[in-house]
């Protein structure tokens, strides 16, 4: 049995919590929260002992795996020291804030023997994977153009100050547009080397952004596009379209995901979940299961965390200098 701790006892580990109830062979034993009462609250529903620092969680003998599931800029401490520690870790996306960061993350890891699975959800949504088979299957041919968005009300309920300034790793692009960042990245499947970039605060008071459009470049010759939009007011969109040399693949969230061949869509079979998010949850903490068990690798690496928050930087850098720039 794998003895989980869940780092940010919060909306988002909540979610975390409801998914392990449903793996075998995982329980969650621990939990940490600053906010004394909520901190109660979630243990009360979810079980497992309480703990208000992080660093006693990390040293609970009980906890062989944490998730780490706070704001954005507290992962890069969290994270090094849990490897330190030597704990598994499910370490929520944003991998951190800087490449650099990343890069601290990943040595930690590595120079303590312990697995690091990044939190990008879409690797284990049905949408995605079914695309994924499909492209694998061979006769679509390469992606070569892509396009995909998340377009969502940003000041949502769970939305924090600290959402709002780039100091803590904040923004709409980092916070929420990354999905559809490493949606397209993951189904391209080649590295990017330029970004083009244009971002700001539309709709907001605040430093960071919440709407932003990036444009890839990628070695083999493939484009693509990403629009971030976190609105006032509208109504959600989270999709893509993948043009491949011999026919298209259509992903929405809420829908499934098409086949285009001969001006016709066809719905690809297993491709819609109605709680598709949950179900992703629980694919995660499933592989990262087996993972450890069996010794394996993970498929969402530490290396490629590094690469999406090499493009958001990169993102950053081009909005500044208004022009293409090559990732660091």
């Amino acid at each position: 049995m794998i003895g989980v701790g869940i780092i940010g006892a919060g909306h988002f580990g909540a979610a975390h919590a409801h998914a392990i109830e449903k793996v075998d062979g995982v329980r969650l034993v621990a939990a940490c929260r600053n906010d004394e009462p909520a901190l109660s609250a979630f243990t009360a529903e979810h079980g497992g002992r309480g703990y208000r620092d992080w660093r006693a969680l990390v040293e609970d003998r009980d906890v062989d795996a944490v998730l780490i599931a706070t704001p954005h800029h507290l992962h890069t401490e969290m994270a090094i020291g849990a490897a330190q520690a030597g704990k598994h870790i499910l370490l929520e996306k944003p991998m951190a804030p800087t490449a650099a960061a990343c890069d601290a993350i990943n040595a930690a890891a590595a120079a303590n023997g312990v697995k690091l699975m990044v939190g990008h959800l879409m690797h284990f949504s049905r949408p995605c994977m079914a695309a994924k088979e499909a492209l694998a299957e061979g006769s679509l041919g390469r992606p070569l153009i892509a396009s995909s968005w998340m377009i969502k009300l940003w000041m949502e309920q769970n939305r924090r100050d600290w959402h709002l300034g780039y100091g803590t790793g904040g923004g709409m692009l980092m916070t929420a547009g990354i999905h559809a960042l490493d949606r397209l990245v993951w189904l391209m499947d080649d590295d990017v080397v330029s970004v083009g970039a244009m971002l700001g605060a539309k709709f907001h008071d605040q430093e960071a952004d919440d709407a932003s459009m990036l444009s890839l470049r990628f070695a083999g010759g493939g484009i693509g596009q990403i629009q971030s939009v976190g609105y006032r007011d509208g109504v959600a969109s989270f999709a893509m379209d993948l043009v491949c040399e011999h026919g298209t693949l259509r992903i929405d969230m809420d829908r499934g995901t098409s086949l285009g061949r001969g001006t016709r869509l066809t719905d690809l079979p297993n491709s819609f979940e109605p709680n598709w998010m949950h179900d992703a949850v629980i694919r995660e903490w499933t592989h990262l299961r087996d993972a450890i068990l069996n010794d394996a690798p993970v498929t969402v690496t530490g290396n490629y965390g590094r690469k999406i928050i090499a493009i958001i930087e990169a993102a950053y850098r081009s909005n500044k200098s208004r022009r293409e720039e090559e990732l660091a």
